[in-house]
């Protein structure tokens, strides 16, 4: 028959030089007001590369009141505390940190305020009013900070939720433990969180705490680990629930009325309908075909990197989740938009976030570097033909005034810049697919030596992999490209249909400046000043185009104009059914839209 009570949880991580006396202290201090039998002290070794290992074995084999619980590979704080804890024996589960930074005078009362079964969970205060902790600045201030952003963004009532000082009754962590997804320094703080959101006892009690050796902010695990963490934990608790279908169709339909209430903040509704009154309406609704071609490629495309990298999927779905990404980037700045897509594809079909903006680096990498050859291809022409002095006076603004000048000289020095970067970037994933060298873990070393450096380094190293997949396999990143020119002439096709919308004949002089003024407004597009580039496109456009030919300066931005109004209405209208089809929620109803395209029959494509 089991006699324990109480099991004592002590997470080493190479503690070689304290571990024995650490749990000696332990086992005598449970001594004090413990039956003998009735407690178990487990050494949770995550790992250790130093001698921690076989001391916490001989432990073990000369008291058997000590267990030693071993971890091959790194679990985290959170996952080794886990781990120890399912393998435990004990009713009581307790932890503290092998530090002994706080006084165990205090033990009696953490480990008998759930083993009485007053309270399911119990953890030291360094803050209450009555404690006397002694708290240095680099330690505090952050600690502070910290604390105050768990209470006020996830509603706890505690006043600290890092102290190393708690216990939990058995039933409490089988409930709560499956619910807590950080395996690292946030455990702790999200088991706290989730215990008082799903009404177990929680008793806060103050401690005398000491610092035990060095400190510092770690810039890994502090401000992209905890930060990040306290973000996903209020999604998960506080907006996630609130996701219906109602709330998710209600969102999207909002989210398009914002996208085109935001395009008139940049062009007067009154001058787009003036301009598209000029223009011949057959041939404009002909350039909205034209583009609504594109999106199926950009589906196909999408299924090409994703397939390089071992995810296989629906182009008609991937078409889908692009439009409502192209959507949202109508609205949101820095292309928050492409979030959404990395979303729905984890939710649809567990793409693992990593590879999911991995993809889409990819994507965007080519979408860039195709434009940028466009444009450099058709500079190089019209400086052969001799044009090269109207060319410059294009690009500098000189044969423009007004506003189209000043926008467009910002557009065109935006879409150098990105375009050098596209090929910068381009040049700098082929050389590292060729190499087996790995820089990204030796990066993060210098930023943090804790563990969680490792967790993010693998996180950094998948986004890395699967870019250098798409990049190294050669006959997928040759169909990436080859879709990647077709989606981009298209879009210029789509502006050479409202050229001839507004009569311009189209000579090949027309088609080879429209083919540059498209590719420089959309580069200029990539740095988002404006809801989906609006008024940077517009002005690139104009004052390229108005020296070039001959369409006049209000020609050339009205053909401008109805261009750039025809593919974002286009891309709302595809985000809208988008919606409705997938019912894009960020929660369950994603998953959905599973089983509506798996009844679908397999198409061959």
């Amino acid at each position: 028959m089991n006699d324990i009570e109480v099991s004592v949880v002590l997470p080493a991580y190479n503690e070689e030089d304290t571990i024995e006396q650490t749990v000696v202290v332990t086992l005598d201090a449970l001594a004090e007001f413990l039956p003998t039998g009735t407690f178990e002290v487990i050494v949770a070794e995550d790992g250790c590369d130093d001698g921690t290992p076989e001391i916490a074995t001989r432990l073990a084999e000369t008291d058997e009141r000590v267990r030693h619980v071993h971890s091959d590979d790194r679990l985290g704080r959170g996952g080794a505390l886990e781990f120890a804890f399912e393998r435990a024996e004990g009713e009581t589960l307790v932890y503290f940190d092998t530090d002994l930074a706080t006084d165990m005078r205090h033990l009696e009362e953490l480990v008998e305020s759930v083993r009485s079964g007053e309270y399911d969970v119990a953890t030291g205060s360094r803050w209450l009013p009555e404690n006397r902790a002694d708290r240095p600045p680099k330690r505090g201030i952050p600690s502070i900070g910290f604390n105050a952003l768990v209470r006020a963004v996830l509603r706890s009532d505690l006043r600290d939720h890092q102290c190393g000082f708690k216990s939990i009754s058995r039933t409490a962590f089988e409930q709560l433990g499956p619910q807590v997804e950080d395996e690292h320094w946030f455990w702790d703080t999200e088991l706290l969180v989730k215990a008082q959101r799903e009404g177990y006892r929680v008793k806060e009690f103050a401690v005398d705490w000491e610092p035990k050796g060095d400190s510092k902010v770690d810039i890994v695990r502090d401000v992209f680990g905890m930060g990040s963490q306290v973000l996903r934990t209020f999604w998960e608790l506080s907006v996630s629930p609130r996701i219906t279908r109602r709330v998710s169709l209600g969102a999207g339909t909002m989210l398009v009325v914002l996208a085109l209430l935001l395009m008139t903040q940049y062009l007067n509704p009154r001058t787009v309908l003036n301009e598209m009154a000029g223009a011949a309406p057959g041939l404009v609704a002909l350039s909205a075909v034209i583009y609504a071609v594109s999106w199926p490629i950009r589906g196909l495309r999408y299924r090409d990197i994703l397939d390089s990298m071992g995810f296989h999927e629906r182009w008609d779905f991937l078409t889908g989740a692009v439009f409502i990404s192209q959507t949202g980037n109508l609205v949101f700045p820095a292309r928050l938009g492409d979030g959404v897509r990395a979303y729905v594809v984890k939710a649809r079909r567990s793409i693992p976030y990593p590879s999911g903006f991995a993809s889409l680096a990819v994507e965007r990498v080519f979408d860039l570097l195709t434009i940028t050859l466009l444009a450099g291809t058709v500079m190089l022409g019209l400086a052969a033909t001799g044009s090269a002095g109207d060319l410059l006076a294009a690009l500098t603004g000189d044969a423009v005034g007004g506003d189209p000048a000043q926008s467009g000289q910002t557009a065109v020095y935006v879409a150098a810049a990105v375009g050098l970067a596209a090929i910068g970037a381009v040049a700098a994933i082929v050389a590292s697919a060729r190499t087996d060298a790995n820089f990204v873990r030796a990066t993060i070393g210098r930023l943090s030596d804790d563990s969680y450096a490792d967790h993010v380094a693998g996180i950094v190293e998948g986004f890395v992999a699967d870019v250098q997949t798409v990049t190294a396999d050669g006959p997928a990143f040759a169909r990436v490209g080859l879709g990647s020119l077709a989606i981009w002439s298209l879009d210029v096709l789509t502006a050479l249909a409202v050229f001839a919308a507004f009569g311009t004949p189209l000579t090949p002089s027309v088609v080879a400046v429209g083919f540059f003024a498209v590719s420089v407004g959309n580069l200029a597009k990539v740095l988002p000043l404006t809801p989906g580039g609006v008024g940077l496109y517009e002005g690139a456009f104009t004052i390229i185009v108005a020296p070039l030919t001959p369409v006049g300066v209000t020609a050339a931005l009205s053909i401008a104009i109805v261009d750039h109004a025809v593919k974002n209405v286009v891309t709302i209208v595809g985000g809208v059914v988008s919606m409705a089809w997938l019912n894009v929620s960020l929660t369950t109803a994603v998953e959905e839209s599973r089983s509506a395209t798996d009844m679908q029959p397999e198409a061959d494509d």
